[in-house]
Formats: structure tokens, sequence, C-alpha cells
């Protein structure tokens, strides 16, 4: 359910970004932040479990930040 989540955040953060890139950086920031919270509280579990939990969410943060910045790069490329 959670990788269903993130992926419609993706699309929905490229096509904003894509169509108002100023716009797109707000929601951008707040959904990684809000990634960085479950990162860091995954964190907290002692030793292995602490990086095993962690890493979707890091995962997952990196992948707004690129789908972001590749529908305002998508954007700037266009002949127009």
């Amino acid at each position: 359910m959670m990788i269903v989540g993130i992926v419609a955040v993706c699309i929905v953060l490229a096509v904003l970004a894509f169509f108002v890139p100023r716009l797109s950086r707000h929601p951008e920031r707040g959904t990684q932040r809000t990634l960085g919270a479950g990162t860091r509280a995954g964190g907290k579990a002692p030793g292995v479990l602490g990086r095993i939990f962690s890493k979707p969410f890091r995962s997952s943060s990196r992948a707004v930040g690129r789908s972001g910045s590749a529908g305002r790069r998508a954007r700037g490329r266009m002949p127009f």
C-alpha cells in the first residue's frame, strides 16, 4: 500500500513540476520532510533493524526528489 502511495505522489509531483515548476517545490519539500520523519523514526530501532526500517523512507524520499526535478528539467527542455 505504501508503494502505491509513493508512486502516486511521485506522479503528481512530476506533473505539477512540469506545469507549474515554482509551485511544485513546496509540496515536494513537505513530502520529503514527512518521509524524513519516517526515516528518523525507523532509524531509532537498534542495530541492523534501524537501517532496515529506515531504508524504504530514504529511497522514497530520493524518488520524490528525482520525480520533481525530472518534471522541472523536462519543462526546461520544451522548445516553446
